[in-house]
């Protein structure tokens, strides 16, 4: 898509993405596609390693959805801190995010030695019906996952197989719900 909208060869992307997964300033995760059940994408979701990063670059004309920026940023903040918890704690997971060929999409995935578990981020203080959506799509895919659903909001609660927490309580408490 980068390459189709530029007008510059797919190889030259690739290069320039390649670049700055390098020089550490950004990742690419893959798609999460185990046993897959229906029709995925193929493409990796990159994401700069810091959020600050993001905001800075990004661009910031009337066309470009300044609307989207807070939940890039949220995610930011997630891969960060799960990713070195992860590393840190030894816990084994490898990262990736699940998005279907309808668009359904979760934004991560952790699988490993301990399970299976689908993380969706909100950057809202409500949670509206249609944001477990995704998750339980995922559910019905891979039914021994755990789902969880972080938002901006202070009630924790569960529905449907799915854990609602604040995105501050999951983080604190991310080693515990990885075990």
């Amino acid at each position: 898509m980068v390459a189709r909208d530029s007008s510059i060869s797919v190889k030259v992307i690739q290069d320039y993405f390649t670049i700055l997964e390098d020089l550490l300033l950004a990742v690419r995760l893959p798609v999460f596609s185990k046993r897959a059940k229906r029709r995925l994408i193929a493409h990796p979701k990159f994401l700069f390693f810091d959020s600050g990063v993001f905001n800075s670059i990004r661009p910031k004309g009337p066309l470009d959805h300044p609307e989207l920026a807070p939940g890039a940023s949220v995610e930011t903040l997630f891969y960060q801190q799960a990713r070195a918890l992860n590393d840190y704690h030894n816990l084994e997971y490898s990262i990736f995010y699940w998005r279907t060929q309808a668009k359904e999409e979760v934004d991560f995935v952790l699988y490993g030695p301990r399970g299976i578990h689908a993380f969706e981020l909100k950057h809202a203080d409500r949670v509206r019906g249609e944001d477990t959506a995704s998750l339980k799509l995922f559910l019905q895919d891979y039914p021994s996952a755990k789902c969880h659903l972080l938002y901006l909001g202070d009630q924790e609660y569960h529905e449907g197989g799915i854990s609602v927490m604040p995105l501050e309580a999951a983080l604190r408490r991310f080693v515990e719900i990885m075990s």
